[in-house]
């Protein structure tokens, strides 16, 4: 089956006349039956048996990982190519949108799910990693992480956990050291993002990692080489056995046996990433460069010829040259590596010297590998014998294949009839407020460096020092001369999620715009991680083709373009799939970040209620807590719901309102109380329009609590189709109906049951 390549060591022909199954396991591919047909197909053509190098290629470019075998016709169908007023200036390994005249910003969003399972802190450590490199090689500088985050349900007895999973409180402890300690030191602060607990995160949890830059229009470099000619230089990390079949191992299920792939988790180094990044944006403002790209997924393997092919050539690189962490790597493991804080860079034959030169001064190690060829083929040599002679647009072009799928129910039903009122609706809501899916996050917030560079405006805790309450969106100051600000956020309801895939993605959307909205934003892009279980099942694939349909309904409505994301299926154990669940991250424009509100109730102001509660009860946490179901989730309807959202952002930019928060998860019950969090308490009425407890934890969408500054309570009243007064400050919290007292807590009380549910578990 394998034959020794004359004069290149550790390489081997590969007979693919024999058993294919057996070469696929004997080299460890992940390529399918019918993949290696048309692989052999492909050799057959070209007359000639394949290297095991050009098999571990083509297995890393055709993984589900890299390719979109299974999620591209969807997307295609609903996401890619949608229309919107803001103009996306790029769409390649980040984003870019415009910011200012002289501006743009750079978005990315990636997922490090499999990885994190196995190793946690060196799994979200490299995410972290990952993006970042993926923000530098447009040029820009990062300047905010975001990190929303899935686990399975802390308090998950230990006997119950299967083989070979870890517990959430593991996972959860190392997931957020990783970006800890990767973001911390390397001087990017963590800002937004989101924690959510499912059961069925157990085993495979969700760790998403999102990143923003900025960027001088004319200093914007793209993921291409320049021209036939420029040479190929690899700078940074040196290329080791860490990180190897990485997205192959990303593209199948988690099971008992995966803890043998630790060797795909890679390792990240914080301390190399520092200067490389330096070193990426010196050499770019010098305009040394003609085309720079990171190594991600696929490693040499996919970097070497993207660049290329993107630009329209080919490439030709000589292997031996690469640095190495250890010796006698075989050449197929060097070409697809996916170790760590490595960039590649194309640059003319004139400026090769000087590039090196400066990869020296900071100290980064950095080595001509290649030159970029007119033909498009990837050919590399190793110490003279040619081992890979690849078409790029053979390997690139990948199998597609339109999954069979079941679609869930688009429809939502009708109200269920209201359980029994609750005796105390006061140890209800304290019911509610001490599950750690709505408790105080500071555990998280507080281990992160939010404020390094000091261009935080908004932080993601607000409020007086010691009475801090969680903000919507936090706002960073990207460019000094300018007020001008981004906000940014994530959010995603999983429980929502698994009663209804599209009215949950609608959902999404939305309380992304409302949390953007909530301190004075305009929505102006959205990011997308789209994380699912085995595209082979039909039932999941149904679930990813509501969802993105939903995707691309709300865009149209909001007119927002997705500029940057990914996909991650495969997300599932022995126990199942994980609740389908479409990562948002939303990213929005301030115009003048002095006028931006928080989320802390202030001495003074009224209170009012922006939008309408219903009785949409289906997948709400009051429901959850009673052990019921409700098929009636919450919907959308952005046509009443925008108009509401530009008279908030309006009203908040008029100064008439000193302090916002959105209604969500929790309903209006918890919207209050963490806005009174800050040691200001609040007296709330109903107008017995809905049953006490349907106002209280309804969770039905386009709703803010506002507060509103008492000179311009009545131009904030004139502005909206359904605004109403429903309360003023305290020193306590009470909910009434009418004359009636419902329940009434102390700010000190009901504090405590906040803030301790996660430390008490994670400290």
């Amino acid at each position: 089956m394998l034959e020794p390549v004359p004069n290149a060591k550790k390489v081997f022909y590969v007979n693919l006349e024999e058993d294919l199954s057996k070469i696929v396991n004997d080299l460890g591919l992940g390529l399918l039956p019918d993949e290696m047909e048309k692989v052999k197909g492909y050799f057959r053509n070209e007359g000639r048996r394949p290297t095991d190098v050009e098999l571990q290629a083509i297995d890393q470019a055709w993984s589900e990982h890299c390719c979109y075998k299974s999620s591209k016709p969807v997307l295609e169908e609903t996401v890619f190519g949608l229309k919107s007023s803001k103009k996306v200036i790029a769409r390649e390994d980040a984003g870019i949108m415009e910011f200012d005249d002289k501006h743009y910003y750079a978005v990315g969003l990636e997922s490090h799910n499999h990885p994190s399972a196995l190793d946690p802190y060196g799994g979200s450590a490299t995410g972290i990693g990952g993006i970042l490199r993926d923000v530098v090689c447009m040029g820009a500088q990062p300047i905010a992480l975001v990190d929303p985050l899935f686990f399975g349900e802390l308090d998950t007895p230990r006997d119950t956990l299967a083989e070979g999973v870890k517990h959430p409180r593991y996972l959860m402890g190392g997931v957020v050291a990783g970006i800890r300690d990767y973001g911390n030191r390397v001087g990017i602060p963590t800002v937004a993002g989101q924690v959510a607990f499912h059961p069925k995160y157990t085993g495979n949890p969700l760790v998403n990692v999102g990143c923003v830059g900025i960027v001088e229009k004319e200093l914007m470099i793209h993921s291409k080489a320049g021209s036939v000619g420029d040479i190929y230089i690899l700078a940074g990390g040196r290329t080791g056995r860490d990180g190897i079949h990485g997205v192959t191992f990303a593209s199948r299920d988690l099971d008992a046996g995966s803890e043998e792939d630790i060797g795909a988790v890679q390792l990240g180094d914080p301390i190399t990433k520092e200067p490389l990044m330096h070193l990426c944006l010196e050499l770019n403002e010098m305009g040394l460069l003609t085309g720079m790209k990171d190594l991600g997924g696929g490693g040499l393997s996919c970097v070497v010829g993207e660049l290329a092919l993107d630009a329209g050539f080919g490439a030709k690189v000589d292997l031996e040259k690469v640095h190495l962490k250890v010796e006698n790597m075989p050449p197929w493991e060097i070409w697809v590596s996916e170790s760590q804080e490595r960039m590649m860079f194309t640059v003319t034959p004139k400026n090769v010297d000087k590039v090196l030169e400066i990869c020296n001064s900071w100290d980064v190690e950095a080595v001509s590998i290649g030159e970029v060829i007119a033909e498009k083929r990837n050919i590399v040599n190793y110490h003279g014998t040619e081992i890979l002679n690849l078409d790029l647009e053979f390997t690139t072009g990948g199998p597609v294949y339109k999954r069979p799928y079941n679609l869930p129910e688009y429809d939502i039903g009708n109200p269920s009839d209201l359980p029994p009122y609750p005796n105390d609706i006061k140890t209800q809501i304290i019911n509610i407020i001490n599950q750690p899916e709505v408790a105080s996050k500071d555990w998280v917030i507080r281990q992160y460096d939010h404020e390094v560079r000091g261009k935080t405006a908004l932080k993601p805790i607000q409020g007086p020092i010691g009475k801090e309450v969680p903000g919507d969106s936090s706002v960073i100051k990207p460019v000094d001369d300018s007020w001008k600000g981004l906000a940014l956020t994530s959010d995603v309801n999983p429980y929502l999620m698994e009663a209804n895939p599209y009215h949950g993605t609608m959902s999404a959307v939305e309380e992304v715009c409302r949390n953007l909205a909530s301190v004075g934003a305009r929505i102006d892009s959205l990011a997308d991680c789209l994380c699912f279980g085995n595209p082979r099942r039909p039932d999941v694939m149904g679930q990813f083709k509501a969802s993105c349909e939903a995707l691309r309904d709300a865009a149209t409505a909001v007119d927002v373009p997705y500029v940057s994301g990914n996909v991650s299926l495969y997300n599932e154990t022995q126990e199942g799939a994980i609740p389908p669940t479409p990562v948002l991250m939303g990213i929005g424009l301030v115009n003048d970040i002095r006028k931006c509100v928080t989320s802390d109730m202030k001495s003074k102001g009224s209170i009012w209620l922006v939008g309408q509660t219903k009785e949409e009860m289906g997948a709400s946490l009051y429901y959850r807590t009673l052990g019921l179901e409700c098929a009636k989730v919450p919907s959308t309807n952005f046509k009443t719901f925008l108009p509401r959202m530009e008279q908030l952002i309006q009203a908040i930019e008029n100064e008439e309102v000193v302090a916002c928060h959105d209604i969500s998860n929790g309903g209006l019950a918890l919207s209050i109380i963490e806005m009174c969090m800050s040691g200001i308490g609040a007296e709330i009425t109903f107008d017995g329009q809905l049953r006490n407890d349907v106002e209280l934890f309804s969770e039905s969408n386009g709703r803010w609590i506002v507060q509103v500054n008492p000179k311009y309570e009545d131009a904030f009243s004139k502005r909206f189709d359904f605004a109403k007064k429903i309360g003023d400050i305290n020193e306590k919290i009470i909910f009434k109906s009418g004359n009636d007292r419902i329940a009434q807590l102390t700010i000190e009380e009901i504090r405590d049951k906040w803030t301790k549910p996660i430390w008490n578990r994670l400290a």
